[in-house]
């Protein structure tokens, strides 16, 4: 079930059943839960009991039969196997750092306390994140079948922007998603749905045929499971609001909802876009981010009020089993006010050694993974100023010089007006997908529907824009509780993801379909990649193409690359990892030998490359 069109129609009709019919409406959640465990259990069964069955029969006829024909009985035992292998799915525990046994003991004593009072499962650990969120994540076993391990993951950031009666009620919300008291039956369908979203995800990764039966199973099934239970869980998100109001008070979950909404938008709006800021100034990032970030969502700003209301007056919708804003509040019987900050948060009251050493440990991880794109970012923007001011002094600025005049301002220059600017551009450029792209940004913040028109013209005209287009239309139909434009976009959105999988597994594999083209590489790249064959001196010949990739329109080039080996190969994996690890080429590739596997998609490859790339 992907028609995003028929999922909402679906979702609307069941909201009236279970409001009708409550019982009813939970029984054909459960069954349809159930049924997705049938039909694994059932095709292993099946595989297994014919073989059985084979068995049975052949003894009963002739045991010299069974002899005879014992390759056959192993078929369906194979098949079964190799159905066992591609549903053999690894679920890792949630990433972040977890609490040691004696790590934070006041912590771990006040999150044992909320879970035995919200009756909670036992946990297998407590992780905090960089993340201002908190979860209740559950990584099933055996997809579920032998039930759950329980982790409760902390957000460091939402740790430091609570105070400690604010923070209790969002663990304690987290354990009603676990499933305590008289939500067990909630909490069993929220770890259904999220087992069956991630046994999908890994099964699409994959590329068998055994597995490629399921992912067409599960494609409809997920899908069609998460519309189906979509109103349990959304009331399950009631029900863990209901469970932190029990624990914590109504007015604590309320303004805990409101601390945190708020502050997410203050991340996105204040706090990342100010340290792209700092990169024009500062050359290396700061070694503090996270004591700077805690510091941040601990003060009151003067757009608190404005995007309070904003957030209030966002319409639900049915792509998120979260309720808004407006409706928990609402449930909670709570009335929406600003919350002032924490005089004392959760992280010092409970986190006490530990805290500095996670802001300095999370800080270095994002350091480390920012510095090189900081430093060059801030080469760059020294690089643009110089341009800018080079733009700024010429009398006439032809089509070029005027788009980039405006991307300069709008980047450099406070307060400028960045729309006159772009629609300038525009006039000389009417063709250009970044003026297309700019204007239509800037028109939907505006509230301008004319900016869906630009955005869409950027994505005729540059296809690899369609991402962050489509993202930026989300958001505007979403905000304006625009149902078809949002099931329009979730239509594109869905397809953009299929083509980018059908991309993933084209770069990653060989197909008897495979069309391969002249490499059409410069003599310097060649000669370079001719250096790197000639050093690992295992490698006799190799020949280079180009693969087509129909319908990728990432704009990438993939080439494919065959070597043939002098001489005996203790280790062919190890020979090959080695050439993947020193080739550099301007696109993604593979390297392969022509073994017994890949036989007639090197017999192709030969023929369409021609000559050698490469002779030792």
């Amino acid at each position: 079930m992907t028609d995003v069109v028929a999922h909402r129609a679906l979702i609307e009709r069941l909201e009236g059943e279970a409001a009708r019919a409550p019982g009813r409406y939970r029984a054909k959640v459960a069954l349809l839960a159930l049924a997705g465990f049938a039909v694994l259990g059932g095709a292993l069964v099946l595989a297994l009991g014919v073989s059985v069955g084979l068995v049975v029969l052949l003894v009963a006829i002739s045991p010299l039969l069974l002899l005879k024909l014992f390759k056959v009985v192993w078929i369906p035992i194979a098949f079964g196997w190799m159905l066992l292998r591609s549903l053999w799915v690894r679920f890792d525990a949630p990433w972040g750092y977890r609490l040691g046994k004696h790590e934070a003991p006041a912590l771990q004593v006040e999150v044992e306390r909320l879970r035995r009072e919200t009756g909670a499962p036992r946990l297998h650990g407590i992780i905090i994140d960089r993340d201002l969120n908190a979860a209740a994540a559950t990584v099933p076993r055996a997809l579920g079948l032998f039930g759950h391990r329980h982790y409760l993951v902390l957000g460091l950031p939402l740790m430091q922007a609570l105070d400690p009666q604010q923070f209790a009620s969002v663990i304690a919300h987290e354990f009603g998603h676990f499933g305590g008291g008289h939500g067990r039956f909630g909490g069993w369908v929220y770890r259904v749905r999220a087992s069956w979203d991630r046994v999908l995800a890994q099964l699409q990764a994959r590329r068998s045929w055994t597995s490629a039966l399921f992912v067409r199973f599960f494609r409809w099934y997920a899908p069609y499971f998460n519309a189906y239970s979509f109103v349990l869980a959304r009331n399950q998100e009631y029900q863990a609001d209901a469970m932190a109001a029990r624990i914590a008070g109504a007015r604590v979950a309320g303004d805990a909802l409101v601390r945190v909404n708020l502050g997410s938008e203050r991340l996105a709006q204040d706090f990342w876009p100010g340290m792209q800021r700092r990169g024009a100034t500062e050359a290396a990032p700061p070694t503090r981010l996270y004591r700077d970030m805690a510091d941040s969502l601990r003060q009151p700003h003067e757009d608190d009020a404005r995007r309070l209301q904003r957030l209030l007056a966002r319409p639900p919708g049915h792509d998120d089993t979260h309720p808004t804003l407006a409706q928990r509040l609402a449930a909670l019987a709570v009335t929406p006010a600003l919350v002032p900050p924490p005089t004392r948060s959760f992280a010092e009251a409970y986190l006490g050694d530990l805290l500095p050493r996670l802001e300095h440990e999370f800080s270095e991880q994002w350091r480390r993974q920012v510095e090189f794109d900081w430093r060059e970012s801030h080469r760059q923007r020294a690089a643009d100023v110089q341009r800018l001011a080079e733009l700024e002094a010429m009398p006439v600025r032809g089509a070029d010089e005027a788009v980039e005049h405006a991307r300069l301002s709008e980047a450099l220059v406070p307060g400028v007006e960045a729309m006159a600017l772009y629609r300038k551009a525009l006039e000389q450029a009417p063709a250009d997908p970044f003026v297309h792209f700019r204007l239509g940004v800037l028109m939907l913040e505006a509230d301008n529907a004319a900016g869906v028109a630009h955005l869409r013209r950027a994505i005729s005209l540059d296809a690899q824009c369609r991402e962050v287009a489509l993202q930026h239309l989300a958001r505007y139909y979403r905000e304006r509780g625009d149902a078809a434009g949002e099931d329009e976009i979730a239509t594109e959105w869905q397809q953009m993801q299929d083509a980018r999988l059908r991309g993933y597994h084209a770069r990653n594999e060989l197909g008897a379909k495979d069309v391969f083209l002249a490499h059409g590489l410069d003599a310097s790249t060649l000669a370079a990649l001719r250096a790197v064959l000639d050093a690992q001196r295992s490698v006799a010949k190799a020949w280079l193409v180009r693969k087509q990739l129909p319908g990728d329109d990432g704009g990438v080039p993939h080439y494919v690359l065959l070597v043939a080996w002098r001489g005996l190969i203790y280790s062919e994996a190890e020979r090959l990892k080695r050439l993947v690890d020193a080739i550099e080429l301007p696109g993604t590739f593979i390297v392969f030998a022509g073994n017994r596997q890949y036989r007639a998609a090197a017999r192709r490859l030969r023929k369409a490359a021609g000559e050698p790339v490469y002779r030792k």
